[in-house]
């Protein structure tokens, strides 16, 4: 660990810096030019904490993005560079965010007096001034990047390392004399091949008396506009970043989950076009309301990481590989997806012959559904008893066994609910009727269940309703105090429990935008009453979901849905069952999954009832789990399914010896005869391909200018071909 010089040590507060480490230490700046697409070839640069020629800044830098931050006359973000498009993203200085502590407002470092916010010259930099409400650097250390919560890896994880390889950057910083004292660490982190730039605030209460955190940004930066127009808008188009975070639920999108990313105007920057001063010009990363907790004398308060991805490109297609990218890094685990049935009896006897069944077709988990009779929340030792008996079954068979268990979305009573702060009753949530997670019942609830997880064996959870982002207006539950701490609290006690989770192995199923807080998988994006539509047209609205649904998650990321016996209605011509009586349309529900890489919700007693359906299910995955690496790899969009014409895509993988796996369908009655175009750029082959066919036909095509082939295919009638590029 390298540590600066103590630079100043204001109120009560003594940093301690052995062996202290000046800026002029530190490596250089290395000049390096981005010389092959990140998305096809692993970048030659890595990660690394470097000083400027002149000493003034400190610089993040892994040769797609850097960060530079100004040292003196105070500290303050000054350049955020995409390397990949040359471009400088920031137009002004930014301080490293703000705290509201007992109701009054402080900077964290920043500079003040630029002449001009438009741009930013060097020159204007030394002129300034540090904020005079700004808390002072006292200190400062690099390193590498930390695991944000513990993994405890399991058959089927990745391979890929935790924490992420990179470099580290840890500022200190105290207030003055006539604040409460405390300390603010801010960490960046920055990763070997890939264009992200992690914060996170931790706050040190260095004093004799209790602290009280009102508000707080991570981040407030001043990004250079996207669009400019002199009245108002619609709508703006924001600057080309992504943003994710830790604190993120109640979506199913990164957007509709953000619960951080607030774009606010810049009245200062008076040079602007925009005659109001209104446009959205300033990134602030904070929580919608609060936290507003209370740190005690020793105590410390942990923010929530963003994550500040920086585009290349503005195509949908390249920013959807970036995002998947991101999760593939920073939260590895999503890459963990086992073929799963979805059991919906407990009776012992169904139980046990349908783990039988799974470990004879090579399905890897059966999970205890809704309705199943499952109740996670009976810690009974007659209730342990019996699902420990069938863990065991199913471990004996090399199969991970769990259940669902409900939490938001249910009324439990007026005393545990969330209370609406519009009329002081419950009622009125996101789901009409929550548990407030910090009830009596709601810390009752997770210990409940961590009690059945961990004398049960269970391997999984798939835990419904999750935490939706409820606020509670009681002032009488024991785990919050009043409104304005209820959501930071709230989210806080479901991300402890995930962790929890994931430092365990337990793979969790959760239908909202958890991932970096440990859940392995979410909805891939269906409606649910789409699945009593008769069977041929869910096989169409399933590779339409499949399609959508794969932009900005990786396959495994999403689950999808196979009503194998019937799921809200639709009757018999709505579902499988009896299994071989329907054999084609089990078999299209399974290449509309395996081959999309994606896994379904097998919802049934059993996977097959005759030796032909058994042969049939064996068959899929057999072929699923020869592909596997390239299949839950990332998906290329090539034609969404629309009942009328072939519809497909390509999976891309340029590390491997299956460069690329496309799949085609054709929803017509009839044969077809297509000329397909099949883009390879993203494969990372460059002349030529050599194609296998599901046949056995092996043929070798040149790739245009553009990286494509054209091939002609045949298409069985309401059938799917697909083949393999090297």
């Amino acid at each position: 660990m390298l540590l600066s010089a103590l630079i100043a040590a204001l109120g009560s507060m003594a940093v301690l810096q052995p062996e202290p480490l000046t800026i002029a230490e530190l490596p250089a700046l290395p000049k390096r030019a981005v010389r092959a697409d990140w998305l096809v070839r692993l970048p030659d640069a890595r990660a690394g904490v470097y000083r400027t020629p002149d000493g003034s800044s400190i610089v993040l830098d892994n040769g797609l993005v850097r960060r530079t931050l100004r040292f003196q006359p105070a500290v303050a973000t000054v350049g955020i560079e995409n390397l990949m498009t040359r471009e400088a993203m920031l137009r002004a200085a930014s301080p490293e965010g703000w705290v509201e502590l007992d109701g009054r407002r402080w900077e964290i470092g920043g500079l003040i007096g630029e002449r001009d916010r438009a741009y930013l010259l060097p020159e204007w930099i030394a002129e300034m001034k540090p904020n005079p409400n700004g808390m002072t650097l006292a200190g400062w250390s690099t390193g590498k990047p930390s695991p944000r919560i513990g993994w405890k890896r399991t058959r089927n994880d990745s391979a890929r390392p935790w924490p992420p390889a990179g470099a580290s950057l840890t500022l200190t910083f105290v207030t003055p004399a006539d604040a409460p004292s405390v300390a603010i660490d801010v960490r960046y982190e920055i990763y070997d091949g890939l264009p992200v730039i992690a914060k996170k605030l931790t706050l040190r209460n260095t004093g004799q008396t209790p602290v009280r955190l009102n508000r707080f940004a991570s981040e407030s930066l001043a990004f250079t506009e996207a669009e400019s127009a002199v009245g108002p808008q619609p709508s703006w188009r924001m600057p080309n970043v992504h943003v994710g975070s830790t604190f993120m639920f109640g979506g199913d999108t990164p957007e509709n989950a953000t619960k951080v990313v607030h774009w606010l105007p810049d009245p200062a920057y008076s040079t602007q076009v925009n005659y109001a001063l209104s446009m959205p010009a300033i990134l602030e990363c904070r929580p919608p309301i609060g936290p507003d907790v209370v740190v005690q004398p020793g105590g410390t308060f942990e923010g929530f990481w963003t994550y500040l991805l920086l585009h290349d490109s503005t195509e949908r297609e390249r920013q959807g590989l970036a995002v998947r990218r991101m999760y593939r890094t920073l939260a590895p685990w999503i890459e963990d997806s086992p073929l799963m049935l979805h059991l919906t009896s407990t009776d012992e006897t169904v139980a046990r012959t349908a783990i039988d069944q799974a470990a004879d077709v090579g399905f890897e988990m059966v999970i205890f559904s809704f309705g199943s009779g499952l109740d996670m929340e009976d810690t009974s030792p007659a209730n342990i008893d019996r699902f420990k008996r069938l863990a065991d079954y199913a471990h004996s068979k090399g199969i991970r066994i769990g259940g669902y268990s409900l939490l938001a979305s249910r009324r439990i009573s007026d005393d545990d609910d969330v209370i609406n702060p519009q009329t002081g009753k419950p009622g009125g949530a996101i789901f009409g009727n929550s548990p407030c997670l910090g009830s009596r019942w709601g810390i009752g609830y997770f210990e409940r269940i961590k009690a059945f997880l961990t004398a049960t064996g269970f391997d999984l959870l798939e835990h419904d309703g999750s935490y939706p982002g409820d606020v509670c207006a009681s002032t009488d539950h024991p785990g919050h105090r009043g409104l304005d701490d209820s959501q930071w609290t709230q989210h806080q006690a479901i991300s402890d429990f995930y962790a929890w989770c994931r430092e365990r192995g337990l793979f969790l199923n959760v239908p909202d935008w958890y991932f970096l807080n440990g859940s392995n998988k979410s909805g891939m994006g269906y409606r649910e009453t789409n699945w009593s539509l008769p069977r041929a047209q869910q096989h169409i609205h399933a590779r339409q979901n499949l399609y959508d649904g794969t932009w900005q998650k990786t396959p495994g990321m999403g689950w999808m849905f196979t009503p194998l016996v019937e799921y809200q209605g639709g009757g018999a011509a709505a579902t499988i069952e009896p299994l071989h009586e329907h054999l084609p349309d089990y078999e299209l529900h399974l290449s509309n999954n395996l081959l999309y890489g994606a896994q379904a919700c097998y919802r049934g007693p059993r996977l097959y009832d005759t030796p032909e359906t058994r042969t049939l299910v064996s068959r899929w995955v057999r072929l699923f789990k020869e592909h596997r690496a390239i299949l839950e790899l990332d998906v290329i969009h090539l034609n969404r399914a629309d009942g009328v014409h072939p519809d497909g895509v390509l999976h891309v993988n340029p590390t491997a010896e299956e460069r690329g796996l496309a799949a085609f369908w054709n929803p017509a009655g009839t044969e077809v005869t297509a000329d397909v175009e099949i883009p390879l750029y993203y494969t990372g082959l460059t002349e030529t391909a050599r194609v296998e066919l599901d046949d056995g036909t092996v043929r070798r095509y040149r790739l245009d200018r553009e990286y494509r082939i054209r091939i002609k295919l045949t298409l069985p009638a309401r059938g799917v071909r697909w083949m393999i590029f090297r």
